[in-house]
């Protein structure tokens, strides 16, 4: 690669700032070990020395940080944005037009080009992202950040992502193939004869702390595996599997029952309203089809210490490799006959958990000449590391998504003698492979990983890092004996090689509903609802996915006996015609935000565990109720994205004002909740309502549940929890209300009113004593931390890497669904990753946001440059047309083929 030009920070890579390879196992540990020496040594040392050895280290740190960030460190990564490249592999000349916030529209004469422009582009801006998120699917972070990260790597490695996605290669298309391949060389024709420091400012910090690396050369699996972690992001309900054990096993099954209330059926309507399968196509017009006799198992599990252990060992993995309360979307599609245009209007806003950088990217990828030779010309939110566009529209269509949530894992116990396990009366062997973890600054750790006819036995990973305790008592039906191990297996739809890679691009050359569907059928995990809208007016609705067919013992709901074959999947898979679908619906508009798919008499079983349908039925409300005023516009979309109005609220509040409080004091709080509409503004009318409100919902659920509960099930205070408590409160001498470490039985308003006094108090902490001026927003602050050195615990590190302080409105099971734990504090721990309303009569009147920025680098204008907008509910022009591009263009890149 030439560089015939300089970057944006006024200088030229310099090739001999390469590092050498680092020998086997490296010499750094953690990132904290990286830059202060040994964290063990320290912690050995007595208190005083500690202390002197952290001033001195962090004043050292500070005082090399502060003299290098301007020139070296931070600003040398920055990406050239003007002039000309010259790359090797290019077919003709490549254009990257960037506009004032720095989203790129790559223009190109081939498929291959635009790949390559591609990867190039993600390179620049957010490598170091996409090699730790290699790393993390590879399970190979321990590498990089030490014995810290080993725990996340032996998981990785069990459950075998990256083995997964190699296979997957020989199942994608030729063109699929080319299309990694070329954005792979994109990637690395920006790392050739570049250093490390010319890449990120994370690698030059790791090198103040003695890492040497090299980064290795791109691979379309190192793509494919990226799939993976977000399959695992939107996984369904083992988290849930889990919980009902544990929670069974903390205050007895019948109790633990109230905990997970069945789904209100009657009370949310599903994103499909039409239709019925009939002979294993679902037939929109069909009135009446095939019905499903819904499972229930004929045990409890009783394995507790083990899935105790399992369900803790998941939740340390990396924060953007797990799933939280509040990860979900809102998508919903209008009719052109319903809008001001006349033309479908499309709004999508996932909700993920924040980082830094944000996980979407905003991109456009357009042939010059588009035609059979060069069909592409497309534009919306890509993943860096994943070539094309995830979420967005070309020329012709326009698609969302929201996470379908389906019941795509099962976790088994099974009954493990040596080398076999018990299945169906026989001994039968487990499949036993090594896998070898390297670790930066420490010992590598040798794993053993077994595998049953159900899955890889995840919990011999707790085991063989010592964690696991011996589980006890009676199994779910049957008891172990004592010379049997009880191991816990995962089978997961993902851990089967599959087409999702295909689906993507075929999205983006979709040009009608035959197309997209056609599309759609590629996209095996994560199951997604899929909203449509084309420029002919239709939009629809498509349910794509792998959905397992499981057999007369098993409804996925606790973990099942392994030995026991009626247990078993079947092997087949919900057919793809049979899922949900439905074009230009009679109703005018489909909105998803998980709830359920179909009614309760759809003939296969999805899951019984949606979202409850708070999002979706307010949507609802809202859409229909400015239908009914006239055809709604691009800003009603908007508008309704931004709905703060608590689905608790409304069934709470009048409980909290029947109970008497002493005047002054004690009931300014509950005097905010008079004339308060439900509403969470971040500032405002209403925020002060908001603030107490939600102060007194954490308090509220510490005193129902923690005297009971223990700490890894505290609730988190989200949809389901509003579903608990709404019933408890019918009922006010139920146990739960009292609070077991008191001599006094308390009744349900004895603890509304501890909850509301308890809040009076700690809002005086957290801001001020007079009630009025409190703020929703003061509390409820989105914080972006790097995901990685954000957490090293280094000051100046975290200070130059995360931004954060934003005071925002929102919350859980909203709407606007800035989501927090309540269990942990109001901090948002999930949010609308990105905001888009596509308008197919007029692509360029099209709007979108990003929570973050396009740009990976903390010294670039566009690290956070699209937050400030996102928290005050703003967006962007998104536009498409070549003319509007051209205009908006501030920056203007060649990449020329070498020589």
């Amino acid at each position: 690669m030439t560089d015939t030009s300089t970057n944006s920070a006024g200088q030229r890579p310099d090739p001999d700032d390469a590092p050498s390879p680092p020998p086997p196992g490296g010499p750094a540990g953690a990132v904290a070990r990286f830059l202060g020496g040994t964290w063990r040594r320290f912690r050995a040392l007595p208190l005083p020395m500690r202390l002197a050895a952290y001033v001195a280290a962090g004043l050292v740190l500070l005082l090399v940080l502060t003299a290098a960030t301007a020139t070296v460190l931070v600003r040398r990564p920055l990406p050239q944005t003007g002039g000309t490249v010259e790359i090797t592999g290019l077919d003709g000349e490549v254009e990257v037009l960037r506009d004032e916030h720095g989203i790129a529209q790559v223009y190109a004469d081939t498929m291959g080009d635009l790949a390559r422009g591609q990867g190039f582009v993600h390179a620049q801006e957010r490598f170091f992202e996409m090699d730790v998120r290699r790393h993390a699917t590879a399970g190979r972070l321990a590498e990089l950040f030490g014995e810290d990260a080993v725990e996340s790597d032996a998981y990785v490695r069990t459950m075998g992502w990256r083995r997964v996605a190699e296979k997957e290669v020989a199942l994608l298309t030729p063109d699929t193939r080319a299309f990694l391949e070329a954005y792979a060389d994109g990637v690395n024709a920006y790392l050739e004869d570049r250093g490390t420091s010319s890449i990120s400012v994370e690698y030059s910090v790791l090198r103040l702390g003695g890492l040497t690396y090299t980064p290795e050369e791109w691979t379309p699996v190192d793509s494919l595996a990226w799939l993976k972690a977000m399959a695992w992001d939107l996984r369904g309900n083992m988290d849930d599997e889990i919980a009902r054990v544990l929670s069974a096993d903390a205050v007895g099954e019948e109790r633990a029952a109230a905990l997970f209330p069945a789904y209100p059926y009657d009370e949310v309507t599903p994103i499909v309203t039409q239709g019925a399968v009939v002979d294993q196509v679902y037939e929109q017009g069909a009135r009446r089809g095939q019905t499903r006799v819904p499972l229930r198992p004929g045990f409890e599990a009783d394995q507790r210490s083990a899935l105790r252990d399992l369900g803790d060992g998941l939740a340390r993995m990396p924060a953007w490799l797990g799933r939280g309360e509040g990860i979900g979307s809102n998508s919903w599609v209008v009719a052109g006959e319903h809008t001001a245009s006349g033309s479908p209007l499309l709004a999508n806003d996932p909700h993920l958990g924040t980082s830094l950088p944000g996980v979407w990217m905003q991109m456009g990828l357009h042939c010059r000449d588009v035609g059979p030779a060069c069909p592409l010309d497309v534009s919306g939110f890509t993943f860096s590391g994943v070539p094309g566009v995830i979420i967005g529209h070309n020329a012709d269509i326009a698609w969302g998504f929201t996470n379908l949530g389906p019941d795509v894992t099962d976790l088994f116990v099974e009954r493990v003698t040596d080398e076999d396990v018990l299945h169906d009366g026989e001994l039968r062997p487990l499949r036993i492979r090594e896998e070898v973890i390297r670790v930066q600054g420490g010992q590598d750790v040798r794993l053993t990983v077994r595998t049953s006819s159900h899955g890889p036995l995840v919990s011999d990973v707790a085991e063989q890092l010592g964690e696991v305790a011996e589980a006890t008592g009676d199994d779910i039906g049957t008891f172990v004996p004592e010379d049997e191990e009880a191991a816990i297996a995962l089978q997961w739809t993902a851990l089967q090689p599959g087409t999702t890679a295909d689906a993507i691009l075929a999205l983006n050359l979709a040009s009608d509903w035959d197309s997209f569907r056609a599309a759609a059928s590629d996209f095996e995990a994560p199951a997604q609802n899929l909203v449509y809208a084309d420029t002919e007016g239709h939009i629809g609705y498509q349910a794509p996915g792998r959905i397992p067919i499981r057999k007369s013992g098993n409804d996925g709901t606790v973990p099942s006996a392994g030995w026991l074959p009626e247990n078993d999947w079947t092997g087949a898979f919900v057919p793809y015609d049979a899922l949900p679908s439905v074009l230009d619906p009679d109703e005018g508009f489909v909105i998803t935000a998980n709830q359920a798919v179909v009614g309760p008499r759809y003939p296969f079983f999805l899951t019984d565990d949606w979202d409850r349908g708070a999002r979706s039925e307010r949507i609802r409300s809202l859409l229909t109720d400015r239908l009914e005023a006239g055809p709604v516009d691009i800003d009603d979309m908007l508008e309704i994205q931004l709905d703060t109005r608590n689905p608790m609220a409304p069934v709470l509040v009048p409980h909290l004002l029947d109970v008497d409080l002493p005047r002054g004091y004690a009931d300014d709080g509950q005097a905010l909740l008079d004339d308060w509409d439900f509403s969470q503004p971040a500032e405002g009318e209403h925020s002060a309502a908001a603030a107490y409100y939600n102060v007194v919902w954490a308090n509220l659920l510490e005193l129902l549940f923690a005297d009971e509960l223990p700490a890894d099930l505290a609730p988190d205070g989200g949809q389901r929890w509003m579903a608990v408590v709404a019933d408890l409160l019918d009922e006010p001498d139920d146990g739960w209300w009292d609070d077991l470490v008191t001599e006094e039985v308390e009744r349900r308003d004895d603890t509304l009113e501890r909850a509301m006094l308890e809040a009076r108090d700690e809002l005086v902490r957290l801001q001020a004593r007079d009630a009025e001026s409190w703020t929703w927003g003061h509390v409820h602050r989105l914080d972006l931390r790097s995901a990685t050195l954000g957490e090293s615990g280094i000051a100046p590190v975290e200070a130059l890497l995360n931004r954060d302080d934003w005071g925002v409105g929102g919350g859980s099971g909203i709407v606007d669904a800035s989501s927090w734990d309540a269990a942990e504090g109001y901090t948002v721990t999930a949010a609308p990753s990105m905001r888009l309303v596509t308008s197919p009569g007029d692509w360029d009147a099209s709007r979108w946001i990003n929570l973050t920025g396009v740009s990976g680098h903390p010294a670039s204008p566009h690290y956070t440059d699209q937050t400030d907008l996102w928290a005050v509910g703003d967006t962007l022009p998104w536009l498409f047309g070549e003319d509007a591009v051209s205009d908006a263009t501030e920056d203007r890149l060649v990449l020329r083929p070498a020589d």
